[in-house]
């Protein structure tokens, strides 16, 4: 049976090489991109990266099926999997073993944020919090360091800690028989 502990080991062969291209001067920036549909009847969010796709839907009280996790979920979710992510490469990198390894992510969301008598509560999650489970024979001492190298390392963590702008463009296609309706009524 393979364990967390072997992957590591596998991983640690993955780290050096990449890190090796980059030293080297093999490794450039890259676009990261995610296309996200609204199916016909449902409203489903069909959220396609590469060669892969996720559904997000929202529950019923917003006119959701329930078939997938709503945006802010997905966006717990993400965070979960990239500290996952960062932990296994550090911990490969630096040789710390790890039987198990889990992340748990919460936050809050408000329905009533924005409303009158609730402005100041944000629309967003917010109060996000995180919590890692780690089963390993490793000292106290190298785990807290594992943690603070992948608290500067995470790209999501780090993403939702720092603002930034984020730039959104509107196009507006009309469609045929819209124009024509328009054509007879003009």
């Amino acid at each position: 049976m393979t364990t967390l502990n072997d992957y590591l080991v596998e991983k640690r062969v993955a780290v050096r090489a990449r890190r090796a291209r980059l030293e080297a001067g093999e490794a450039e920036p890259h676009e990261l991109r995610a296309q996200v549909r609204a199916e016909g009847r449902s409203g489903v969010r069909r959220i396609r990266i590469r060669d892969f796709q996720v559904i997000s839907d929202s529950g019923p009280d917003f006119a959701g099926y329930n078939l997938g996790p709503s945006s802010p979920e997905l966006q717990l979710g993400v965070l979960g999997s990239c500290l996952t992510h960062v932990f296994l490469i550090h911990a490969a990198d630096r040789g710390v073993p790890l039987d198990s390894l889990e992340v748990e992510v919460s936050g809050r969301m408000d329905p009533r944020a924005g409303r009158p008598g609730f402005e100041d509560v944000p629309i967003y999650p917010h109060d996000i919090r995180y919590s890692v489970h780690i089963t390993s024979p490793a000292a106290v001492e190298e785990l807290t360091a594992l943690h603070a190298v992948v608290e500067r390392a995470c790209p999501i963590l780090n993403l939702l800690q720092q603002p930034q702008q984020i730039y959104g463009v509107l196009h507006h296609t009309v469609p045929a028989e819209a124009v024509e309706v328009e054509a007879v009524a003009g």
